[in-house]
């Protein structure tokens, strides 16, 4: 089971902590990692874009000129294609860009890259981060006691804190997030994750509930 550093948040020792071999010492699929960072991208599209085909531009009802005896091609409406101003052929429609990807794909997508950062010496974890008040100064002195401000830091709390979300809100480079809503794409742009003990429980508890559904489901422990 991997071990790593404790720390209070003032930067000193508190001893050692366990973290889970099924998030921490898991095999790092690359493949599966793409996979499940291009689904998530690709999930954040809006798709909404549109372009109007002939029989949805305003206009048009006129036949340009008679069908025979001028010497051009017949031409039936001012908003064919071929015409500036006419409605577009095959152009863009609004539709979805999401990638259906299995549970169990996005688990092991996941534990790959807290692996991945865990065996760059990218993981920290503090005893607590609780703040009194929201105070950015505070909580970035607690960063820089960590070793830890500068670059993507990404703050995983086990639950939702005002305090600590509104001191990082304003700061660019700290982002806060669930345990609960820990994804790759996140994972993998920060230069630091730090972990709350309570966030780590947390997330063992979860990952020990997901192994377990997915083995009544007949799906193999990734």
């Amino acid at each position: 089971m991997p071990m790593t550093t404790l720390f209070r948040k003032d930067g000193s020792d508190a001893g050692t902590i366990e973290l889970p071999d099924e998030l921490f010492a898991a095999p790092v699929n690359e493949a599966v990692i793409h996979q499940a960072v291009t689904a998530q991208l690709a999930a954040r599209r809006l798709g909404t874009h549109k372009t109007k085909k002939r029989g949805e531009v305003r206009g048009g009802g006129k036949k340009p000129w008679r069908q025979k005896g001028t010497g051009r091609a017949r031409a039936g409406s001012r908003r064919s294609p071929q015409f500036t101003g006419g409605g577009v052929v095959f152009g863009p429609q609004p539709r979805s860009y999401a990638q259906r990807l299995p549970k169990q794909m996005k688990r092991l997508a996941l534990r790959g890259a807290l692996t991945g950062k865990f065996d760059d010496g990218a993981i920290k974890v503090v005893e607590d981060l609780a703040l009194e008040e929201a105070k950015t100064k505070a909580l970035l002195g607690h960063l820089g006691a960590l070793g830890v401000a500068g670059g993507q830091v990404l703050v995983v709390a086990p639950g939702r804190d005002e305090p600590l979300e509104l001191s990082a809100r304003n700061v660019p480079g700290i982002d806060v997030i669930l345990a609960d809503s820990l994804n790759v794409v996140d994972v993998l742009r920060a230069d630091t994750l730090l972990f709350t003990a309570a966030a780590v429980e947390r997330m063992r508890a979860a990952s020990a509930m997901s192994d377990v559904a997915g083995a009544d489901a007949g799906e193999v422990p990734a």
